[in-house]
């Protein structure tokens, strides 16, 4: 397994100091000038890949709407980790696809073909924002829009006609550093969606703060049979000629010396934020663009966590999260391992977590962790990709 790490850029929790702007102008300005330090200090580590969200309007959570600006001074930054969109928002009323292939390509130009390519739809809260569809013609635009930007990769010249879009011949420029083009992923919130992620031959990610692994092991291994019908096939379903068969999976992941250290620091105060915020958040943006069906499936979800009852033990028990000594925090993570994943995408700037606790964990999982798992193997390396 792979050791990666994901970043929502999220800035310290409020209520801050100073009135507004300032408050969060500067949290915000010190929550980048955290998170650059800290992958930096994993670049050096072997961390494989850095994943930079695209979020919109997230109150509290990120303040990172712009992934190919993050990326593209991560690639001047950094010498060896590699970059990750997580991810592009592909239907076209967040961005014209044609912007998008510059933005990746430039990265991956600049980075001399670090990129991992992550693509997905979003949610309602930010779909609704841009006058994207919030039911299931969002995932026919995402599709479009993939193919869209692979061609433009790999012809000289690309015009294109559609209902969804009209585009004149033009010669898209940056083509990418990678050949054909970066690695293509998707992030697949349903088995339905991991599902499609097999079927076109595309990366998987997924996260586990949420399930138990045993659950995620499930959606794996349907991931794995899409695959496989997918290559009886043939190539009529892959909507690129990089075949990327790799799994990922991001939760919560922090790694310290002492544990009863870490609680004096506030760290599961850190994780019962983090479950408490995301349920709000879900409650005030996004439950209001659900149909009263799906609001009565989702609400009983969070009504406890809203409550106040948030069974942090729980998600410690069933690994959910990755928390603990290096010694705990291997053992946590081979049962990710176990059950099918290739890249563990650590979630760890989160809550109330001290910068110098942060950098703390990512260095006790480099030189203690990381070492054993590369001892182990793996499963897939990104040389093993190939291109159909």
């Amino acid at each position: 397994m792979k050791l990666d790490l994901l970043y929502e850029f999220q800035p310290k929790v409020k209520p801050w100091k100073e009135p507004h702007p300032y408050g969060q102008r500067h949290a915000e300005q010190a929550v980048y000038d955290e998170g650059i330090a800290q992958i930096k200090l994993a670049d050096t580590l072997g961390f494989q890949t850095v994943w930079c969200v695209e979020h919109h309007f997230r109150d509290s959570r990120s303040a990172c709407p712009s992934n190919e600006v993050v990326l593209g001074g991560l690639a001047l930054a950094t010498e060896n980790i590699r970059l990750g969109f997580g991810v592009s928002l592909m239907p076209p009323g967040f961005q014209h696809p044609a912007r998008v292939a510059e933005k990746v390509a430039t990265v991956d130009v600049l980075s001399h073909g670090r990129v991992e390519w992550g693509t997905g739809r979003s949610t309602p809260m930010e779909q609704v924002a841009f006058g994207v569809p919030i039911d299931d013609r969002s995932r026919a635009q995402w599709r479009e829009a993939v193919e869209i930007v692979v061609r433009m990769w790999e012809q000289e010249r690309f015009s294109w006609d559609s209902p969804l879009l009209t585009f004149p011949e033009r010669m898209q420029t940056p083509k990418p550093y990678q050949d054909p083009h970066p690695p293509v992923w998707l992030a697949a919130a349903s088995e339905a969606s991991a599902a499609n992620a097999g079927r076109f031959g595309l990366g998987l990610l997924s996260f586990a703060l949420f399930q138990p692994v045993e659950v995620m092991a499930d959606i794996v291994k349907g991931y794995r049979q899409a695959q496989a019908e997918a290559k009886t096939k043939g190539a009529s379903e892959l909507l690129t000629r990089v075949r990327n068969d790799r799994a990922g999976a991001y939760t919560l992941v922090h790694c310290c010396d002492d544990m009863d250290e870490a609680a004096a620091y506030g760290l599961w105060d850190s994780v019962h934020w983090w479950y408490k915020n995301n349920a709000e958040f879900t409650l005030e943006w996004e439950l209001p663009n659900l149909t009263p069906e799906e609001q009565e499936g989702v609400f009983p979800l969070l009504k406890d966590i809203l409550g106040g009852n948030i069974d942090v033990q729980k998600y410690q028990d069933e690994d959910m999260i990755i928390i603990g000594t290096p010694e705990q925090c291997l053992e946590k993570i081979l049962r990710y391992e176990e059950a099918g994943i290739d890249h563990l995408l650590c979630y760890s700037q989160f809550g109330m977590l001290p910068h110098e606790k942060v950098m703390r964990s990512i260095e006790l999982l480099g030189t203690k962790v990381i070492p054993e798992l590369e001892a182990r193997g793996h499963r897939a390396d990104y040389s093993s990709l190939t291109a159909n």
